[in-house]
C-alpha cells in the first residue's frame, strides 16, 4: 500500500492552518438582514492573500458592505472550458457562551481549528487560497482556466453574492462549464479497506413558506369556533407530523448501487434502517435525501391574553427533490387544507447532475492518490448552496472539498452547530487532493 505524498503542495499544506484561522478570525455572521458585518473584511483579506502571489482580484460590492472576490488564473490551454472553484466567506451567528472555544477565535486545539465556519466553508476557502497560492509561487500554471469566487451571503440565499453577480456580471463566469464548492468531498470509514468520499451532486430545492389563517377576532372569555390559532395550530401539527414517502431519485439509485456494491449487498431504498444505521454521523445528512421536507420554524399570533386574535401565522422551511416539486407542493396543500393560505418567502429550485465524466474521474483519483482505500459516492445535500445560482449559467455544480476525516467526528453536526471544528490534519488533507485534482481535471 502507497503512502499519501506530503511533499504535495508543501508550502499550501504549511500555511493552511494559518490562513482557516485568520479567515474565521474576521467576524462574517450573516444575520439575513441588508448588513454585512465582515464580508467586506473578508472579501479584502482574500483579495490581498491572491495579489501577493500575481492575480489581480477585483472586488464587488453589491450593497454597502456585501462584498464578492473574483479573480481568474489563466491556464495552460485556454482554449478550454474554464473551472470555477467557489466559496461562501459569510457564517450563520454563533452564542459565544454555547462554545468550548470562543467561536471567532479559530483556536487550534485537540488536533482541529475551532470556530464559525470551520467547516462551513472557510475550510474550503482556505484550502483554495493555499493551494493557489502554492500553484502560482512555484510556477504550476493548471491545465485549464480558473475563476475563483469568494462569496458574500450564501447563508441567507446568495442575494448579495452569487445571485447578484450572475444577474450582474455574468461574464466573470465565461467560459465555465464545471464547478466545485462545498459540502462534499468528506470521508465516511467504512472499514480499514474502504473510506467513502460523498460527492454532492444534487440538492433539494426549497419552499420556505408562510402559512396564514384568518379567523374572527373577539373577547378570550366566549365559546369561539372561529379561532385562527386553533385552526393554524392544527394545520401545522398535520404537516409537523407528515412522514413524506421514499422517492428513489436518480442520485440516490447512483448512491445506494455504489454503496451496495462497496458492501457486498444490495441495499432497499424503502427499508433504509438498517443501511443508515451503518453510515454513522452522515445518516442525517443521507437520511433527509430520501424524502422530501417540510418543518414548521416559526408561529406568530396574538397581542393580549385575553384577545382572539383575528390572524394567525406560521414559516415552514420546506425542501423538496429534484422531480418532485409538483408532488411536494399538493401533499402541502393536502395536508394543510382549505382554510390555510400558503405564500413563498423564498424559493429555489432542486439541482441533479450525473456522477460521471472526467471531472469525476479526477476526483477519484486524486483522493486515492493521497488515500488508497478511497471511493468516491455520490449523494444529494438536503440543504441548497451557491450551486443554484451557477446553475443559470449553465455551469455543472459539485460538492466537492475534500477532508479525510476521523470516524468519531460528527461530520453533519458541525454545520451551523455548536463547537464547530475542522480537523489540522484534514484540511492538510484537502490542500493536497485539491492539487492534485486541478492538474487532472
Amino acid at each position: 500500500m502507497s503512502e499519501p505524498s506530503t511533499g504535495r503542495a508543501a508550502s499550501g499544506q504549511d500555511e493552511v492552518v494559518d490562513l482557516c484561522r485568520e479567515l474565521i478570525q474576521i467576524d462574517t455572521s450573516n444575520y439575513g438582514d441588508h448588513s454585512g458585518p465582515g464580508e467586506r473584511k473578508a472579501a479584502e483579506y482574500v483579495a490581498g492573500k491572491l495579489a501577493e502571489v500575481g492575480l489581480e482580484p477585483k472586488i464587488f460590492e453589491s450593497h454597502p458592505g456585501r462584498a464578492s472576490t473574483v479573480a481568474r488564473i489563466e491556464g495552460e490551454d485556454p482554449s478550454r472550458p474554464a473551472l470555477l472553484i467557489h466559496g461562501h466567506t459569510d457564517v450563520v451567528p454563533a452564542n459565544a457562551a454555547d462554545w468550548t472555544h470562543h467561536p471567532f477565535s479559530g483556536e487550534v486545539a485537540d488536533g482541529c481549528v475551532w470556530g464559525r465556519g470551520a467547516v462551513d466553508m472557510k475550510d474550503m476557502d482556505a484550502m483554495t487560497l493555499a493551494v493557489v497560492r502554492d500553484r502560482l509561487r512555484t510556477g504550476r500554471r493548471p491545465p485549464r482556466d480558473i475563476v475563483l469566487a469568494f462569496l458574500a451571503d450564501e447563508e441567507a440565499g446568495g442575494t448579495y453574492g452569487a445571485r447578484w453577480l450572475v444577474d450582474n456580471h455574468p461574464d466573470l463566469f465565461e467560459g465555465c462549464t464545471e464547478a466545485i464548492s462545498e459540502v462534499g468531498g468528506f470521508s465516511l470509514t467504512v472499514n480499514e479497506q474502504l473510506r467513502l468520499y460523498l460527492v454532492e451532486t444534487a440538492q433539494k430545492g426549497m419552499h420556505w413558506m408562510k402559512l396564514t389563517v384568518a379567523g374572527t377576532a373577539g373577547h378570550g372569555s366566549m365559546i369561539h369556533k372561529d379561532n385562527a390559532i386553533t385552526e393554524l395550530s392544527e394545520a401545522v401539527g398535520r404537516l409537523g407530523r407528515h412522514e413524506f414517502p421514499v422517492r428513489v431519485t436518480k442520485t440516490l439509485r447512483a448512491f445506494l448501487d455504489e454503496l451496495g456494491d462497496a458492501l457486498g449487498t444490495e441495499l432497499d431504498p424503502e427499508n433504509m434502517d438498517e443501511t443508515l444505521a451503518k453510515l454513522g454521523s452522515v445518516a442525517k445528512l443521507i437520511g433527509a435525501s430520501l424524502r422530501n421536507v417540510a418543518n414548521p420554524t416559526q408561529l406568530g399570533a396574538g397581542y393580549k391574553v385575553n384577545v382572539i386574535p383575528g390572524l394567525a401565522t406560521a414559516h415552514v422551511d420546506g425542501r423538496f427533490l429534484p422531480g418532485f416539486e409538483e408532488e411536494f407542493l399538493a401533499d402541502i396543500d393536502r395536508i394543510l387544507g382549505p382554510n390555510v393560505q400558503r405564500e413563498d418567502v423564498h424559493a429555489d429550485k432542486a439541482l441533479e447532475t450525473t456522477f460521471d465524466g472526467a471531472i469525476v474521474e479526477a476526483m477519484q483519483t486524486s483522493l486515492k492518490a493521497e488515500d488508497p482505500v478511497a471511493r468516491a459516492v455520490p449523494y444529494m445535500l438536503s440543504a441548497g448552496t451557491d450551486a443554484k445560482s451557477f446553475d443559470d449559467l449553465g455551469i455543472r455544480g459539485f460538492g466537492f472539498a475534500p477532508l479525510k476525516l476521523p470516524p468519531e467526528l460528527d461530520f453533519a453536526g458541525m454545520f451551523h452547530g455548536v463547537d464547530e471544528r475542522v480537523p489540522v490534519d484534514g484540511l492538510k488533507f484537502g490542500v493536497r487532493v485539491l492539487d492534485r485534482f486541478i492538474d487532472a481535471s
